[in-house]
């Protein structure tokens, strides 16, 4: 099946230099903006919540309202972005996404803090649910796309290990309220790059899944509501159990729902691919291991530890570089070395982080975690950029969208169940807020081995799962559209390429 696609205005020809590497540009900027709202609020969480007065459970819906909104809606958003064109989705998406930057900006208490977050996690879904697609269409070439994959992976890792010093940076010398102000300029400045992006859309685009859509949504919500009250109430608690139940019965639902209806939102035959599968427990796995406990190392090291918003973010910076350069090598040896291999690799390197930063104790600084953190990035750093390939390598090609959107339900979900699940085992008042100092270095302790445990699994599936994995596709030039020597066969695109009125 082909893409229709359209030329943007003052491009010579779909896939021109030009067009390329901006799409590059703004598919990555727009990763690192969505990317970094996660991590970047991270390091701000303790000034919010004194400035509200918030409790734990609060402040943690900061983080888990985007991310859930993120996961639940993207699958919808990729349907609709295959349907009504990538390039038109995304522009709608940053738009959403800039205004509730704004809003958090200037929100006045928690309660509208946490709703323009979850608005932020809707815009963030159809960005995200576009991106990779935009990229796989504007790089066909094998070389090509594996260069623009290693950026836009390298983009995800740094983002997260850049966000913390960003973060706190901007806290401590403006004010928290800057977190969300810097999204502004550059969201305009993505709106205005998407004049040289190329427009496409599936040439058999899947209808709404309401059914699965409002299933997906509660139980996911629940389950995290649930394990966010295990924390407050205790694990036998009427509304604890409540909530669980009810997050059980809707996920059954929800799979129900996807094995009936004839357009699943998450059609569950991609799941017979072993590799594809596998791809989606390993990025489960890094999600709710690394990137959910930074939220509690962060509060660690500035909430028991005493540092600064900005000697915070600081500890993270070496593991930032390292991120970085082994994104870089990692592109250099993709074709020679097996995805699995290197996946596995970093889900281990990952889960000997997660031990490493259980030396941080009460009295400890926060640099002892340096290590560890530095260790845990280098596997990052390998595993974003193959991860980016695979995706794309083992879903069929005219469902890029819906394969891109798959995976950040599974590693939003990862980020939103891992923060809610880690977060049961700390105690209930918050360090911040007269909590024992003590006991949440218990807790930390407890996540950090819970978190080295899930890596450690990731990294058993992988092997088992993903040998025949591959992390480009076979044929040296690939387009969304076909082969890059074939024909257009949507009927609905003439001869020009220009997509027929209607669409």
């Amino acid at each position: 099946m082909a893409d229709a696609q359209i030329s943007p205005p003052g491009a010579t020809a779909p896939g021109t230099t030009r067009s390329q590497w901006v799409t590059l540009a703004v598919a990555c900027a727009a990763t690192a903006m969505l990317m970094l709202d996660i991590a970047v609020v991270n390091t701000a969480l303790p000034s919010i919540a004194r400035e509200f007065t918030a409790d734990f459970s609060a402040i943690k819906w900061v983080i888990d309202g985007y991310t859930l909104a993120l996961a639940t809606v993207v699958l919808s958003a990729g349907a609709w972005a295959d349907r009504a064109g990538r390039r038109f989705a995304f522009t709608i998406g940053a738009v959403v996404f800039t205004a509730a930057s704004a809003i958090c900006a200037v929100a006045g208490d928690m309660l509208l803090l946490n709703a323009a977050r979850v608005v932020q996690g809707l815009g963030a879904a159809v960005l995200f649910a576009t991106s990779l697609a935009l990229l796989a269409h504007a790089f066909p070439g094998r070389a090509e796309r594996t260069r623009a994959l290693a950026a836009y992976g390298a983009t995800i890792g740094a983002s997260f290990a850049i966000g913390p010093l960003l973060g706190g940076v901007l806290t401590e010398l403006i004010d928290w309220r800057a977190i969300f102000v810097i999204n502004i300029p550059v969201g305009i400045a993505m709106l205005a790059g998407t004049r040289w992006v190329v427009e496409s859309r599936s040439a058999a685009p899947r209808r709404g899944d309401w059914s699965g859509q409002v299933a997906s949504m509660v139980g996911l919500a629940a389950l995290t509501y649930g394990l966010f009250s295990a924390n407050e109430r205790g694990w036998t608690d009427a509304v604890t159990l409540t909530a669980l139940i009810v997050s059980v019965v809707a996920l059954i639902a929800f799979l129900v729902v996807e094995s009936l209806v004839a357009e699943p939102m998450l059609p569950l035959s991609m799941f017979a691919n072993a590799g594809f599968a596998g791809a989606q427990v390993a990025t489960f796995a890094i999600s709710a291991s690394m990137f959910a406990v930074f939220v509690y190392v962060t509060v660690y090291l500035q909430g028991v530890v005493g540092m600064s918003a900005i000697g915070a973010g600081l500890v993270y910076l070496p593991g930032t570089i390292l991120m970085l350069v082994a994104a870089g090598l990692t592109d250099k040896i993709l074709d020679r070395v097996p995805p699995w291999v290197l996946l596995a690799t970093g889900l281990m390197a990952v889960a000997v982080g997660m031990a490493w930063m259980t030396v941080g104790g009460r009295d400890s600084s926060g640099w002892d975690l340096v290590g560890g953190f530095m260790i845990a990035s280098i596997g990052a750093g390998v595993f974003n950029p193959v991860m980016s390939g695979v995706v794309l390598a083992e879903s069929e090609h005219d469902d890029a969208g819906l394969a891109a959107g798959v995976n950040d339900v599974f590693r939003q979900s990862g980020i939103a169940l891992g923060v809610a699940a880690l977060g049961a085992f700390f105690p209930a008042q918050s360090v911040l807020h007269g909590g024992s100092p003590d006991e949440f270095v218990s807790g930390l302790h407890t996540a950090l081995w819970v978190s080295f445990g899930i890596a450690l699994a990731g990294a058993l599936v992988v092997a088992a799962t993903m040998r025949r994995a591959r992390a480009t596709t076979d044929d040296e030039e690939y387009t969304a559209d076909g082969p890059a020597d074939g024909p257009v066969d949507d009927p609905e695109v003439d001869p020009d390429g220009a997509a027929a009125v209607g669409r």
